[in-house]
């Protein structure tokens, strides 16, 4: 058992390993206390997000039926941690008690007991109070690919947290472990994964190659049409909303709450979608890539 890490030694331990990471929000600060404990930890979890658009924003922010932190990190498939939250957050759920003593006494052999409990069952026991959680963006369907880079940046992150702990690879385990109801992460073993954070917990800490950092995108990238879904709360959301004022089609009654999307998010949009030449049903919500990209929503 420990007590859980401060938000800066955190950052500095996944720095120490290595990790390339994009802050997010007040991430230092964002978690759900006051909903049940964090800590003492005891292990690392590794999910998959089994979608690949829009996921840092849904896993800071959550939804109304789960809000946010989902997790405490994402990691995408260019090996980038974006961090959303620090202290407890909405991503184990209930599990089995026999899958948390294996873990805390690092007692089983290539893979923890088989879980018979999940969330909601009789004898489950609180995972998020003990777990920090990593979302991987992969669709889980056991076809997208797990590329190299997304690989290496949870083996990093596994082993920056054990390497501060003073835990073994065993302390670090797939949801489908903990859970009979959960399939993830599908697409690669755990048991590889903990072979990958043992063997680099053998050797110091040591910092990935450098490599040059990418140039700022200026505008928003298109988030994909299923982000675009009524109440969704984002910053993204008020600059499509300031640069749909800017172009002429402002549709709004207020500006009150831009940042949520409503009713007059899709008439000012199906407005834009006209006056870049649309028409019926090709002009009407969600947003397109096309004249997402004409917009020129500046990136939040």
């Amino acid at each position: 058992m420990a007590t859980p890490m401060t938000a800066s030694t955190f950052l500095d331990a996944l720095h120490a390993e290595g990790v390339t990471i994009a802050e997010t929000g007040n991430w230092q600060t964002h978690n759900r206390a006051g909903h049940g404990a964090w800590g003492p930890v005891n292990g690392v979890m590794i999910h998959h997000t089994a979608g690949t658009s829009g996921i840092v924003d849904y896993c800071y922010n959550g939804s109304a039926a789960l809000p946010g932190p989902l997790c405490h990190g994402v990691i995408d498939k260019q090996g980038t941690v974006h961090l959303v939250g620090n202290g407890r957050a909405n991503h184990a759920g209930g599990g089995d008690p026999r899958v948390l003593d294996a873990v805390i006494a690092e007692s089983y052999g290539d893979r923890p007991p088989a879980p018979h409990q999940h969330e909601g069952s009789a004898g489950a026991v609180d995972g998020n109070a003990r777990f920090y959680g990593f979302e991987c963006v992969n669709l889980g369907d056991g076809h997208d690919p797990w590329p190299d880079a997304q690989l290496e940046a949870i083996e990093r992150v596994a082993a920056a947290i054990c390497r501060h702990h003073g835990w073994s690879a065993k302390s670090v385990i797939g949801h489908l472990e903990w859970s009979d109801w959960k399939s993830d992460p599908r697409g690669f073993d755990m048991h590889d994964m903990r072979a990958r954070v043992d063997k680099r917990l053998g050797h110091t800490a040591a910092p990935a190659p450098t490599k040059p950092k990418p140039t700022a995108q200026k505008y928003e990238p298109f988030p994909g049409p299923a982000w675009f879904t009524t109440g969704r709360k984002s910053p993204i959301v008020a600059a499509m909303h300031d640069r749909l004022v800017a172009v002429g089609c402002n549709h709004y009654q207020s500006s009150k709450n831009k940042d949520v999307i409503g009713p007059g998010d899709v008439a000012s949009y199906e407005a834009w979608q006209r006056k870049c030449g649309y028409s019926g049903s090709a002009a009407s919500w969600p947003p397109g890539p096309t004249t997402w990209a004409k917009l020129h929503v500046p990136n939040s």
